[in-house]
């Protein structure tokens, strides 16, 4: 075996060990990770900072603090307003029962002359999802129950503020180390990856991820404004999966339009509720888009969904959190292995010519005889 083929293999088992440890060590990484996140987030703004004469000590505590201080803010203000959409949605469940066996299934079987009934049995689905939701709280409660599992638990959500802390105040110096492990002739090819996998993740993490919550803010407080009850939960729902393009418009649509027609069953509400929709779909194509997220580069939504679920099915919620960074130096790798091919001889190399027949007779031996297609072969 040639050296550079045993390098290689070396490599190759490197990065196979270095899966194995993760998959390992899955369940005390995810603070990190989420640590990791947050420091990466935060780095730019500790950079400008400097830039502009503050020490990197202070930049760090403004940063720090302001981080700490919205994501505070978030999750004192947003979880108890999910937590009573979830509760009324389970309480309007019987509601949307009555709409489908009294207006869907007559208008269906008046319209296309179909016997729908005995098909449809609302109550039943109902009764159903009750119970899976009870099941569910029970789980949660026997989970929270457990003296090991709180304690876990809590040293995590603890573990992230300190964390973040050293991971935004030595962002530079854990990159710098990182670059000095590159093997040296690498090095450009490495610092040109890593710079382009940055640009990925900073244009859909910083860019995508902030038109969502303003995508999702705008269809809540509009479907709010119009009356109707879940508008806070369908509008939530909405801009957390309109990082595909339209399908926050069509999820949100479809949720606002049967929410509206069983709660107030009247054209004006439906007209409002596509407008709300109609004008936050505008605002977002034609001005959040523009100025959050630019020309930078960003992931298609299939490797997105991908990675995501794939993450989630190897490694848990801990792949969730590697799954867009995996996917970016995926991607960027792939682009590289493109350019290099499109450059090389294998891809540039013209075809051969076609042989003329003349040509290929002359190039025969003379004692050469073709085959008499109606004489059999000795």
């Amino acid at each position: 075996m040639t050296r550079a083929g045993s390098e290689r293999w070396q490599w190759l088992a490197a990065g196979l060990g270095l899966a194995a440890l993760v998959w390992l060590l899955a369940p005390i990484l995810t603070p990190f990770v989420v640590a990791a996140g947050l420091g990466w987030l935060g780095d730019p703004l500790v950079d400008r900072l400097e830039r502009a004469g503050r020490a990197r000590g202070t930049a760090v505590v403004l940063v720090f603090a302001t981080i700490v201080l919205l994501l505070s803010i978030a999750l004192l203000f947003l979880l108890p307003l999910l937590w009573a959409q979830l509760q009324h949605l389970f309480e309007w469940l019987p509601h949307l029962s009555a709409w489908i066996t009294e207006d869907v299934v007559p208008w269906v079987q008046k319209r296309f002359h179909f016997d729908l009934a005995p098909y449809v049995d609302p109550g039943q689905i109902v009764v159903l999802l009750q119970s899976h939701w009870a099941q569910a709280g029970g789980l949660a409660v026997g989970l929270l129950g457990s003296g090991l599992a709180v304690f876990e638990t809590l040293v995590s959500i603890a573990l992230v503020p300190v964390l973040s802390f050293y991971f935004l105040r030595d962002w530079d110096v854990f990159v710098e180390r990182v670059r000095e492990l590159v093997p040296r002739p690498w090095l450009p090819a490495v610092t040109r990856l890593a710079i382009e996998t940055n640009q990925v993740l900073a244009g859909f993490v910083r860019g995508q991820l902030s038109v969502m919550v303003a995508q999702g803010a705008l269809y809540a407080i509009g479907l709010w404004l119009v009356g109707l009850d879940l508008g806070l939960l369908i509008g939530f729902i909405a801009g957390l999966v309109s990082f595909v393009p339209y399908l926050g418009a069509f999820i949100g649509v479809g949720f606002g339009v049967i929410a509206t027609l069983v709660q107030h069953g009247d054209s004006l509400h439906l007209l409002l509720v596509l407008l709300v929709f109609t004008v936050g779909h505008l605002i977002e194509s034609w001005w959040l888009t523009p100025w959050l997220v630019g020309d930078r580069i960003g992931m298609h939504p299939v490797a997105v969904i991908f990675s995501i679920l794939a993450g989630g099915q190897l490694f848990g919620f801990l792949g969730v959190l590697l799954a867009l960074p995996t996917a970016a130096v995926a991607m960027v790798g792939l682009r590289y292995v493109h350019e290099h091919y499109t450059r090389s001889s294998l891809y540039g190399a013209p075809l051969p010519e076609p042989v003329a027949e003349s040509e290929l007779d002359e190039s025969l031996p003379e004692d050469f005889h073709a085959p008499d297609p109606g004489r059999p072969e000795a």
